[in-house]
């Protein structure tokens, strides 16, 4: 069964104000509170205007903020209006908020790069928007005359990474709402007509959340072994990092001995690629996300819920019972109800809700995340026609008609690297030479190692772009660079090293692999190095606490020998009886992530838990059981095709 919110329950993209005063009194300023409120008003959430033109739906700081919003990711060229269509209670003057922030406000950074306008049926109010404060606010937007009925568009200005949560139109001109987040969700839900309840999504064997390599393969395992399976992913598309989103290559030894089958399910869903070079940052077609899909779509025992993120999660003692998920354009909740849980999530989120044990440490510095990104030659007429960026036609266009050079603005809001070294610019280094393959899709273009991963995402990601914009910037104007070459594409959604860790009845560590320590429960094999990142000292200076640039642990003591088989008993919560968990945030100490982390490992890993899984329920087992009792039927199963199915 494939859901599909855009489809689901609710009718109206806009939420009038016909339920009352008391309804956006939620909303009203602690300052106000006892004024009159008038019922007149019309909630706009930009992640419901009918159409989203060239502007993305980003859902990473949902946690913080109770709502995705829409981001203008341009790459310095202005994105097309999101529109949608408004009828208001009645004609007259309302007074306009519009919730939004000044990105690089945080590092007091001029320019305000995310500036954009709010149009009323074509005319744009006086205001620009994404100009002012560095936390998210209601930004006021001054009064309008409106008729009945309206189209509202948002106007991207500058292409540079402007955003939008909300709208707020109210004829109570003397109305200042509320800033506090609570409040807001509240209001929020009371608007969309939502119940308090969460509406019933079904009752499943197994119920895994995130569905990047290592969710997708628990799934499919499962499944495959008789599970009646829910896959939560909060994308449009599975696979994660391993996705067209991110595209961060899949690296780690599948099917190696003694169990040659486990590795195959992640091998089924991966494109059959032949490596040339880096494969970071290639073309949305290496990553093949529809295959991904395909194959899931394909196993009747799966249901599966994209554009859905998990929010709370329900227990009875130490066990969880459901979790309750959000949709990213409706913000309609479900109740996914479960015997087993699986935390694919790589930030160990359901674990963390149901009070797993955790190791997640801010007093060190942690790897921090990269946003991969391309640049395109529009002399080149291939390279113009695989372009994915967002004024494709434009450029298309101006490459027939011979106009090749691509100006790039000035960007005073963005690292300054006029006169700093970075990867693949020869200027300012003793060796070395202008090299835009050491430049662009490469994974050391890292930021936010001593930033909290989970709840400073969103600061972490627009470092990222800012070193991006800031080097771009420096090569082509500061250098004269490049004339004909642009940046033809870069993720908006971070890529995640390191964040929370789950605790099991092991704790995977480096001395396991470089003592060659053998476990009873040997389940998954590694071969990725111990691959531990931090700031690379070569591009450190004047960046202190604001590095941009990693570096990576190497040498004999960051080596071991062969193929190392990591143990079943990772693969679990030690407190938690029915959790299981695969990817990154398994029971690993920092050490041990390091070899772990790579995405074949963190899928196979999921293919363990899929069959370990389904011995829980036909034993009517706890995962710790299966160690305990089943052992040996689990390695039966491992030795087993990643195609073959029960029943």
């Amino acid at each position: 069964m494939m859901e599909n919110p855009e489809k689901q329950l609710i009718g109206r993209r806009q939420f009038i104000g016909y339920a009352g005063a008391s309804t956006l009194g939620l909303l009203l300023a602690r300052e106000s509170r006892g004024e009159s409120v008038a019922s007149g008003f019309v909630f706009l959430e930009a992640e419901g205007f009918d159409d989203h033109g060239g502007w993305d739906l980003d859902q990473q700081s949902m946690d913080q903020m109770g709502a995705p919003y829409l981001l203008a990711h341009g790459l310095g060229v202005p994105v097309a209006d999101a529109v949608t269509q408004v009828v208001f209670p009645s004609a007259g003057t309302y007074r306009v908020w519009v919730r939004t922030r000044d990105w690089v406000a945080p590092w007091n950074a001029p320019g305000a790069p995310g500036k954009f306008q709010l149009l009323i049926d074509g005319k744009a109010l006086k205001e620009v928007f994404g100009t002012k404060g560095a936390d998210w606010h209601w930004h006021d937007g001054g009064t309008v005359e409106v008729g009945e009925r309206a189209t509202v568009a948002l106007h991207d200005l500058t292409g540079f990474e402007g955003r939008c949560d909300a709208i707020l139109f109210c004829k109570d001109v003397g109305f200042k709402p509320v800033e506090d987040l609570a409040a807001l969700t509240k209001f929020r839900r009371k608007l969309l007509h939502l119940p308090d309840e969460p509406a019933d999504g079904g009752v499943y064997d197994l119920v895994v959340v995130g569905a990047g390599l290592a969710g997708t393969c628990a799934a499919l395992s499962a499944a495959r072994n008789g599970m009646k399976v829910a896959l939560v992913q909060d994308r449009p598309v599975l696979g994660g990092n391993g996705s067209s989103e991110v595209r961060v290559w899949p690296e780690g030894k599948t099917r190696q001995e003694p169990f040659p089958h486990v590795g195959g399910i992640v091998d089924e869903i991966l494109p059959e690629i032949k490596r040339t070079g880096t494969m970071n940052g290639g073309g949305a077609e290496l990553f093949d996300d529809s295959r991904k899909r395909d194959v899931v779509a394909a196993e009747p025992r799966i249901s599966l819920f994209t554009e859905y993120r998990a929010m709370e999660v329900e227990k009875s003692g130490n066990d969880i019972r459901a979790v309750v998920i959000q949709s990213t354009r409706t913000a309609v909740r479900k109740r996914l109800v479960g015997s087993f849980f699986a935390d694919c999530t790589g930030d160990a989120k359901v674990g963390f809700l149901a009070g797993a044990d955790h190791e997640y440490s801010l007093d060190q510095p942690l790897m921090g995340s990269s946003n991969l990104f391309s640049v395109l030659d529009a002399a080149q007429k291939q390279q113009v026609l695989k372009c994915e960026c967002k004024d494709k036609a434009a450029l298309s266009t101006a490459y027939e008609e011979g106009e090749l050079e691509q100006p790039f603005p000035r960007c005073p809001w963005a690292l300054d690297l006029s006169d700093k070294p970075f990867p693949g610019r020869a200027k300012f280094q003793e060796k070395g030479k202008d090299d835009l393959a050491a430049f662009a899709r490469q994974w050391y273009w890292e930021s936010g190692f001593d930033k909290d991963q989970i709840n400073e995402i969103e600061r972490i990601r627009d470092h990222n772009f800012r070193a991006m914009y800031g080097a771009w910037d420096a090569l082509k104007n500061v250098d004269g660079l490049y004339p004909t070459h642009r940046l033809g594409w870069a993720a908006f959604i971070a890529g995640k090293r390191e964040s929370r860790r789950l605790m099991g009845d092991v704790v995977l560590d480096a001395s396991h692999f470089l003592e060659e320590h053998e476990f009873p429960d040997a389940a998954f094999p590694c071969s990725w190095h111990i691959d531990l990142h931090f700031p690379k000292k070569d591009f450190q200076k004047g960046f202190e606490s604001n590095e941009f640039i990693s570096d990576y642990t190497r040498g004999k003591e960051h080596q071991y020998d062969g193929i190392y088989w990591g143990p079943y008993r990772c693969l679990y919560s030690r407190n938690i009886n029915n959790l299981f968990m695969a990817g990154r945030d398994i029971s690993v100490s920092k050490t041990g992530l390091g070899a772990v982390r790579v995405m074949r490992t963190c899928g196979m890993m999921g293919e363990i838990v899929g069959k370990a899984a389904s011995i829980c329920m036909h034993q009517k087992t706890s995962p710790r059981g299966v160690y305990e009792k089943h052992l040996p039927q689990l390695k039966e199963l491992m030795r087993q095709p990643a195609s073959a199915r029960v029943g």
